[in-house]
């Protein structure tokens, strides 16, 4: 039998231990953020009903949901002719009745209406776990990733909003990011836009192509909105509008202009300022949120169907880098599952992303990559039984302590706590055994002390 090579599929990872250690670093950070901010964890299953899914995000999302083949033989049911006149959207449904979740706020919501009977409205509610897309793998873009979400339902008040872009703050704040730009929109400025340039049955295709601004630029833009049946008249009153520049209050001075006859435009507007009124009186008596940057963006669409309010997106300036975080409101997302007219906001970190950044500026903790506190060494068989009891009493006052499981050479020894490391290393021979005084070996500083086992339990501790 050949040898088989291994591997993994494309845009999915194998993490370390370290890497673990660092990933659950940022979990842990946003998870106290969260819980602060009283938000409840829930967990939802890995796959979901394909018609669960299909029809949230958009023609182009749904194209990158990873589909589950149906178990047993799932042509069975498909005679030669069917298979030969038939497509792949059709032929879908026919062989596949479940799929990986795409995101987490749509099984959220199925969550909602299935246990809406179990649920305190308003009701906050974060979760952390993967989802995939069978999108092209590049920098910073996987097929398999995790989210980090938080999302209220039942609540119409703006002040949700103004708290998501305190949390951004907050969060990646105290992960150590210093320059980073949370961005704001309304999808009702949009519906705005669409009205008063005579094209609001084409909101979908517009809110798309101006969410690639970024991407392909102003001329790509362009054409693909002249593709999608736009004219070089409805153009000409777009372009002033992708292009507003100026303070977040100028830019809103502008609209209130350009879109003073559409009521749905101006709401839109008022829903903005009403979010940065809620922000500014958050943000007064916190320091931490003195160097908020938050701007509005007209070209920030987001690119999804669901959202009916604000949106949300956060990027680094530190690292060039996608979006590392997003979100916004979905008035009736529920209503797919015949739950209607529960409104909903939420927001969603990309935590590989900010992994990614974090690795490139070095902000991870210098303990960050840290899963046990102390090595015993292991010189001899005498040693070893001494130090059994010492090991007991270190893990029963909550040190994370290994011993060296063979005798062997001090040099072998501390490679194995460098490699792993292991801030300290405890040295046990002969003169050790006899006091009772252990030589505590810093492995940072290289610096040694004598204590006792109690004093190196504090000063671990410590």
């Amino acid at each position: 039998m050949a040898i088989q090579k291994p591997s993994i599929p494309k845009g999915t990872r194998d993490f370390s231990p370290q890497e673990v250690v660092k990933r659950n670093f940022i979990f842990d950070t946003i998870k106290a953020v969260f819980r602060k901010y009283g938000y409840q964890e829930i967990q939802t299953p890995t796959m979901e009903n394909l018609d669960t899914l299909t029809g949230k995000y958009g023609e182009e999302g749904d194209q990158l949901i990873f589909k589950i083949l149906n178990s047993g033989d799932y042509l069975s049911k498909l005679n030669l002719d069917q298979l030969q006149t038939t497509t792949s959207k059709t032929l879908t449904p026919r062989i596949s009745e479940k799929a990986l979740r795409y995101d987490l706020t749509v099984p959220f919501a199925r969550f909602v209406v299935m246990h809406q009977n179990e649920i305190n409205l308003p009701f906050k509610r974060f979760q952390i776990q993967p989802v995939w897309r069978a999108d092209r793998p590049q920098k910073g873009r996987y097929r398999e990733f995790y989210q980090c979400d938080a999302d209220v339902v039942g609540s119409e008040s703006l002040l949700n909003e103004a708290e998501f872009v305190l949390i951004y703050q907050e969060a990646l704040s105290n992960l150590g990011l210093k320059d980073f730009t949370i961005k704001i929109n309304n999808r009702k400025i949009l519906s705005g836009i669409a009205e008063i340039i005579g094209k609001p049955e084409l909101i979908v295709d517009m809110t798309v192509a101006i969410d690639k601004l970024e991407k392909i630029g102003l001329d790509g833009v362009v054409k693909e909105l002249l593709e999608k049946g736009f004219r070089e008249s409805d153009i000409e009153k777009l372009k002033p509008i992708i292009e507003l520049s100026g303070s977040n209050e100028a830019k809103i001075q502008s609209l209130k202009s350009v879109l003073s006859s559409s009521t749905t435009g101006l709401k839109g507007i008022e829903e903005i300022e009403k979010i940065f009124n809620y922000t500014e009186q958050l943000q007064i008596e916190d320091s931490k949120l003195k160097t908020l940057q938050l701007e509005l963006d007209i070209t920030l669409a987001r690119g999804l169907n669901y959202y009916t309010g604000a949106i949300f997106e956060v990027k680094s300036n530190e690292v060039a880098m996608g979006s590392i975080g997003g979100g916004g409101r979905y008035d009736d997302l529920t209503g797919m599952f015949g739950l209607k007219d529960l409104t909903g906001v939420g927001i969603s970190f990309g935590a590989d992303r900010i992994y990614d950044v974090m690795e490139e500026l070095q902000l991870f903790p210098d303990n960050a990559g840290e899963s046990t506190r102390v090595l015993i060494s292991n010189f001899d068989e005498t040693a070893e039984t001494y130090a059994l009891p010492l090991l007991s009493a270190l893990r029963r006052n909550g040190v994370a302590a290994e011993l060296y499981p063979t005798a062997a050479k001090l040099k072998k020894q501390l490679s194995y706590a460098d490699a792993k490391k292991i801030s300290y290393v405890i040295l046990i021979g002969s003169e050790e055994m006899e006091s009772g005084l252990l030589s505590l070996k810093n492995m940072q500083s290289g610096e040694q002390q004598k204590l006792d086992i109690a004093a190196i339990i504090q000063l671990l501790n410590s």
